[in-house]
């Protein structure tokens, strides 16, 4: 099993938090991982992207250039990064902030309105749990059980009402 991720939105919106978390479940169960998150100017609004690998095998490199699956939180991250996206590929598009639809034919599209999902649980900063809870449902590369049992470690300072959120959105994405 082999399963490369991008994800991709605004700086803010829990890109890098939701790239961390996947890899940090991939290792509770058991797998290969790598994280190669994307700072700098993303950081102030711009596009923000990671990487993640999560493999039953050892992981060569850290680099995903043509990703299994593609979270786009934002109209620029498809713009930018549906391309690259494998033939046959998951795309995951949070249609709250990309009205676009994608341009290719040849991948699994699915769009969510996470925000709006996130808003209903209580806060919209959850949007990309949201879209972490699809991704696991449809690709299985971790379990759903894992993400929910390291997120206390994965955010330590996280008070208990937030992470009980993004508990709940992650099984709303997933049940999607």
């Amino acid at each position: 099993m082999y399963q490369g991720v991008i994800m991709s939105g605004f700086g803010g919106q829990g890109i890098i938090s939701a790239g961390i978390l996947l890899a940090y479940s991939g290792m509770v169960d058991g797998k290969h991982v790598t994280f190669f998150p994307a700072y700098g100017a993303e950081m102030r609004g711009g596009t923000a992207n990671c990487s993640v690998v999560v493999s039953s095998e050892e992981v060569a490199s850290p680099v995903v250039s043509t990703p299994d699956s593609l979270i786009v939180m934002n109209e620029p991250s498809l713009l930018k990064f549906e391309p690259a996206l494998r033939p046959d590929g998951l795309l995951l598009i949070n249609k709250s902030l990309a009205s676009s639809q994608p341009k290719r034919t040849d991948v699994n599209a699915i769009t969510i309105d996470a925000n709006k999902i996130a808003e209903e649980i209580g806060t919209v900063k959850c949007a990309n749990m949201v879209m972490l809870g699809a991704l696991i449902n449809q690709t299985q590369a971790v379990s759903l059980e894992s993400i929910i049992k390291t997120m206390p470690k994965v955010f330590p300072r996280a008070k208990k009402e937030m992470l009980e959120m993004n508990e709940q959105a992650l099984r709303k994405g997933s049940a999607l």
